[in-house]
């Protein structure tokens, strides 16, 4: 059934409410990827990324770390827990889908150094309990909460996975200590995290327990940011404290710790139905993807500072968008379609997790971004300006960003439904059965390859609301459907299909990315493409292409199919300036998808290519 003008009034008129909590998310381990792409990139995650990224933090010594004691090998640093605790994590994640004894033999010691050597309060963090104890909580840049809170993180995953509560009771201890310190007594040198993800840990760990204290001590660190005269100071936006969360209508300062502190301010304003702690979230979201984010789902163009810039601030080369922020990005646009039914947020989901967050890992899983930039040019690499990395690494000083993606893959599909007592929402696609306490969806698909998907569902009398992707102008659906907020609703079936038409879209940026002007990216489906030097030749910045001429599909090495245009560029000249014409070169054009960059050695890459 295509989209019709009824359909059309019915979204306009239509208006999104908080759902103050009602809607809730089905967890990924209740569903099962089965094949295709993700099929794919969790093997790939379970057999190359997990064990690659433990072999490069055991070799830098992270985990022996976690011993306490001083050492000739290495010297401590503040975040390496948080860099072990997400890898933890991650692993845990893969356990829950299939036990492994000696990845669980590696969870086991860690956590049994961790729980020897916490002092008697509870309290853990390496770097601290080795080279500083007397010094606990007095330096807010120090990490300490979000180290806290990546370990609460991961003891939850592992409990959940195996059944074992070692690890999560003597994080519990743990917070009980931050709660008396920061919240009881207020003895501590700061009163908020410097760096937020503590607030969405507490969350985690009220939902883990039933424990009260630590939603409310959530609540307390939310509340706190930007509130309390100690940390509202000149540039305090960097770490969002320069004002009141629920005043905050923009992205400011670094990416990471304003998403993450965003994710938590979501978190709080669904349990207890804060209606105005949501409108800012709903505003700081707008902004952020309206105005201050890569058409690769990236965030943070200042590199200097990993943060958001103005509106519109988008620079192609010197992108920073982190690994991490797109991560984060994704999992605040997950929390919001928990509060919110608007096909928005899982269209900022799929961008950022088709592009921004899969650029950061390589092909073969075992190297990684931290940076993900839009545009390489290698001749100008020695301008004296800071350029972003050309090659992945496999580990890095602060290395955040691969135990992210060990975390992140895994669990994708904690994203791809929500429920509530009338509808089954389906949010994100991949061939894959869910089967969560009576409900159940098999979604056959190529998806993102293909836009057809078969649905057999059981929803239980439910309603069932499937996603129309911001980016498909045509589709069909199988059976009625009334188009809401950007889901195709349907009455209770069995069985339907739906096909989103992907052709090769050539897109632009609003007129005021002055670094887009007068180009276009090409897409196709939730991907992003880019010309790499490897297949089209020096000066990508002078290729053009032409929006109105025919692309052809060819397989290719990376998954997803290549791209196959004519393109053109200027010729080659000795003179610096000439008399401007239009006898353009002819050349054959290969595109690939972004996220496969930087995977056949150094070379020139472009997402924006000049439109003809």
């Amino acid at each position: 059934m295509k989209r019709i003008l009824i359909s059309l009034i019915i979204a306009a008129c239509a208006v999104p409410a908080m759902c103050a909590g009602t809607v809730k998310s089905i967890p990924f381990s209740s569903v099962d990827i089965t094949d295709g792409f993700w099929k794919t990139k969790q093997e790939m995650l379970k057999t190359k990324t997990v064990p690659a990224v433990y072999d490069r933090f055991s070799e830098t010594y992270r985990f022996e770390a976690l011993k306490c004691e001083l050492s000739d090998k290495f010297d401590h640093h503040i975040f390496w827990d948080s860099d072990v605790a997400k890898w933890m994590e991650g692993a845990a994640y893969v356990l829950q889908k299939e036990r492994d004894p000696k990845l669980e033999k590696i969870i086991d010691d860690s956590v049994a150094q961790i729980v020897k050597n916490a002092d008697e309060n509870g309290y853990f963090n390496s770097c601290y309990l080795t080279k500083d104890p007397q010094h606990k909580f007095t330096n807010r840049n120090n990490h300490e909460l979000y180290c806290a809170g990546h370990l609460i993180e991961a003891a939850i995953a592992y409990k959940n996975a195996t059944g074992k509560d070692e690890f999560l009771k003597a994080m519990c201890r743990y917070a009980d200590y931050i709660e008396k310190v920061f919240k009881i007594e207020q003895s501590a040198a700061f009163v908020t995290p410097g760096h937020p993800e503590l607030e969405l840990a507490l969350v985690k760990l009220y939902n883990a327990t039933g424990e009260k204290r630590y939603l409310k001590l959530a609540e307390f660190f939310i509340d706190m940011h930007g509130n309390n005269d100690a940390e509202r100071s000149a540039g305090a936006n960097y770490n969002q404290d320069d004002m009141p969360l629920k005043e905050r209508s923009t992205a400011e300062g670094h990416a990471v710790r304003a998403m993450y502190l965003m994710c938590g301010a979501a978190d709080v304003a669904r349990l207890r139905g804060d209606k105005e702690l949501f409108a800012a979230c709903k505003r700081v979201f707008d902004n952020a993807t309206e105005k201050r984010m890569y058409v690769t789902g990236g965030i943070g163009s200042i590199s200097g500072s990993e943060a958001f810039g103005i509106d519109y601030y988008l620079p192609s080369r010197d992108a920073y968008a982190e690994t991490c922020a797109a991560i984060a990005l994704a999992l605040f646009a997950g929390r919001m379609q928990a509060m919110e039914i608007d096909s928005k947020y899982a269209d900022v989901f799929e961008r950022a997790l088709y592009n921004g967050i899969l650029s950061g890992v390589s092909m073969d899983g075992e190297s990684f971004f931290y940076e993900n930039p839009l545009a390489i040019d290698l001749a100008f690499g020695d301008d004296n300006r800071r350029h972003a990395a050309t090659q992945r690494s496999k580990v890095f000083g602060c290395s955040c960003c691969p135990p992210n993606i060990v975390r992140f893959i895994p669990s994708v599909a904690d994203y791809m439904y929500t429920y509530d007592d009338d509808t089954l929402y389906i949010h994100q696609f991949m061939n894959s059965e869910m089967n969560f306490e009576g409900i159940s969806v098999k979604q056959t698909t190529e998806y993102p390859a293909d836009g057809k998907i078969k649905f057999v569902c059981d929803t239980k009398g439910r309603k069932i609301a499937v996603r129309i992707p911001g980016w498909c102008r045509d589709y069909t659906v199988s059976v009625p459907y009334e188009l809401k907020n950007g889901y195709a609703y349907i009455d209770n079936t069995k069985e339907f299909t739906v096909n989103f038409k992907m052709p090769v879209t050539a897109v632009k940026a609003n007129v005021n990315v002055h670094d887009c002007a007068g180009r276009v990216a090409v897409t196709r489906g939730p991907v992003v493409y880019c010309a790499e030097g490897v297949d089209n030749g020096k000066n990508l910045s002078n290729v053009r292409v032409n929006i109105k001429g025919s692309f052809k599909t060819e397989p290719s090495e990376f998954l997803l199919p290549a791209i196959k245009t004519t393109g053109y560029k200027d010729p080659d000249s000795d003179s610096l300036y000439m008399p401007a014409d239009k006898k353009y070169e002819k050349m054959t054009l290969t595109l690939i998808p972004y996220y496969a960059f930087a995977n056949r050695g150094e070379t020139d890459m472009n997402v924006w290519l000049l439109a003809k």
